[in-house]
């Protein structure tokens, strides 16, 4: 499996996370509090602090300042389509913080693995699924079926939140075009900002490239590279290892320039000056 990766500009201080509404149903024990427990316990500095909820408010999540020598990785499977399970299985690695976006409980339970929480309004999973994940010591966090979030919204959310500065997610791409065309729009959301978040389906993978962001592209010769333009131009555009280069220049928004270049080495990148740059790679050899 080839991945991509991002240089991003250094910002000298890390803000703190916007409130995050969310009910939380806990497992004493469950395998997200232990590998949580793990991870952070050598830095006092990366531990978050959830204040009490008064009244009817909702508890507010404290994000300090990474300041830590490994990355935190998180999994989420959401409610889509896995139109590769063998390679969905491949791309999770130990030690990462698995979680599900309501029914994507059930592609964790094809694949064998027990997700450290699923947060949704659990509208895609019955009572007895439920209890049989409770009772494995999953966390459940349940929210309202009326919300200003989809599901995998929230679980995104979830993961910063646990300070996760990396995030696949799997599943995101399905048969509703609505919901798959949201899923793609997420790492743009401001309060994901910083964090690298990739969408896998199959041999495609996707990635949000933001202004002032260099993209690392990895594959292999002939693999097809798409840079499509999101919510308007993207300007100075500079791209290396790819047939059709291009030199500091505009993709305007609603045209295809960008679409179908192709790898020539191992190795590529995108760079971006201003605007939203969609980066599909597919590989494919995969």
């Amino acid at each position: 499996m080839f991945w991509t990766d991002f240089v991003r500009p250094k910002h000298p201080n890390t803000s703190l996370l916007e409130t995050i509404p969310f009910t939380i149903q806990t497992s004493t024990g469950s395998l997200y509090r232990q590998a949580e427990r793990s991870a952070l316990s050598a830095r006092p500095a990366n531990l978050i602090r959830v204040m009490p909820a008064e009244e009817s408010q909702l508890p507010h999540l404290i994000i300090p300042p990474r300041r830590r020598d490994f990355v935190l990785r998180s999994v989420i499977f959401a409610n889509g389509n896995l139109t590769d399970l063998p390679a969905a299985r491949a791309a999770v690695q130990d030690g990462d913080l698995l979680i599900a976006a309501d029914g994507g409980a059930r592609h964790c339970r094809e694949l064998g693995l027990t997700p450290a929480v699923i947060v949704g309004d659990f509208d895609s999973l019955d009572d007895t699924e439920l209890l049989e994940l409770q009772r494995a010591g999953v966390e459940l966090e349940r929210h309202p079926a009326r919300k200003d979030f989809t599901d995998l919204e929230l679980a995104l959310r979830r993961a910063v939140a646990h300070g996760a500065d990396e995030i696949l997610v799997l599943g995101a791409l399905g048969a509703r075009w609505d919901q798959t065309l949201a899923n793609l729009l997420l790492p743009a959301a401001a309060d994901l900002r910083g964090v690298r978040i990739r969408l896998l389906d199959g041999p495609q993978e996707i990635t949000l490239l933001q202004g002032g962001e260099t993209l690392a592209i990895s594959g292999q010769p002939g693999d097809t590279v798409s840079l499509v333009p999101l919510g308007g131009d993207a300007q100075g555009v500079v791209t290396s290892g790819l047939e059709y280069p291009l030199d500091h220049e505009t993709l305007f928004f609603g045209a295809t320039r960008g679409v179908s270049n192709t790898l020539l080495g191992e190795s590529a990148s995108a760079r971006i000056k201003e605007g939203l740059l969609l980066c599909v790679v597919i590989h494919n050899g995969s």
